[in-house]
């Protein structure tokens, strides 16, 4: 008897709740095992996720054989592990940033824009920080590829290679926001979700017309002539790419709403439960 041959599957993780501990780091089991599966099993393997490649680079360093690009600022922008730069960027039109932050204004917020010059992202803020804000700050800091630039009162006017608007705040606040940009017809795609130890504090991100996680993914199985793509995901923000995807595996300390769209749900981030369900995976 012949056996079908098998599929030739992009594995796709999102990062913080679902590869990472609770840490926020790739356990050295996780990392070994990705290791082996790339190496010496030929699996094709990537993130996705709403960082940038300044705590993306030193996070999936631990993966030391991960070659494809990873897929960055909410599939905004694609990051080459090999050349260490961006292979893809999906910029904003500077009538959308100007647009975006109107909005944003008129409910009191200054946004984070994010903007890129090469190989590094520059973070644009005016204005006073929230707590919130103020320690997300500091927590990135003197990172590589991305330096924060405060109260320049002419960053709007200037057009960039903008590639994210983001503002962290009460869930509630956020949620009004994204209506309103809805209301207005602005041209630009929206992202809203809870942290997921605080439900109560939301994180809004506003990016180019068309740009998500779920769009980049599903380019990145092209661009790897897949025929199978599996996607692990935790929070509300990974439904979307879950939804395109041929598997969807949710972990175990993932949202409810995210485990009753997902075709199946492993164990917890805390259990290196990505690596041991594509091992398993593999193993059929």
């Amino acid at each position: 008897m012949t056996l079908p041959e098998k599929k030739r599957t992009l594995y796709v993780s999102d990062l913080d709740g679902t590869l990472l501990g609770a840490d926020s780091r790739v356990s050295a089991f996780t990392a070994s095992m990705l290791d082996e599966m790339i190496t010496h099993r030929n699996i094709l393997f990537t993130i996705a996720t709403a960082r940038t490649p300044a705590t993306v680079v030193p996070i999936m360093s631990a993966v030391q054989s991960a070659a494809l690009p990873f897929i960055v600022i909410g599939g905004a922008a694609w990051w080459s592990p090999i050349d260490g730069n961006y292979t893809c960027v999906n910029a904003m039109s500077h009538a959308t940033v100007l647009a975006v932050d109107e909005v944003m204004s008129r409910h009191g917020l200054r946004p984070f824009i994010y903007c890129r010059a090469g190989s590094w992202l520059y973070s644009y803020h005016y204005g006073a920080m929230s707590e919130q804000e103020t320690r997300f700050v500091s927590e990135r800091t003197g990172l590589r590829f991305k330096q924060f630039v405060f109260d320049d009162p002419y960053y709007i006017e200037r057009e960039h290679d903008t590639v994210m608007m983001y503002s962290m705040n009460r869930y509630a606040v956020l949620r009004d926001v994204r209506d309103d940009l809805i209301a207005a017809a602005v041209d630009c795609e929206v992202t809203l979700y809870h942290d997921i130890v605080d439900s109560d504090v939301g994180y809004l991100e506003v990016y180019s017309a068309g740009v998500t996680k779920a769009a980049a993914i599903m380019e990145m199985a092209r661009h790897v002539q897949a025929d199978r793509v599996v996607v692990f995901g935790d929070n509300r923000n990974d439904i979307p790419m879950m939804r395109v995807a041929d598997v969807s595996v949710a972990m175990g300390n993932a949202f409810d709403e995210v485990k009753n769209v997902a075709t199946v749900v492993t164990g917890n981030n805390t259990d290196d439960a990505v690596a041991r369900w594509i091992a398993a995976d593999i193993a059929l």
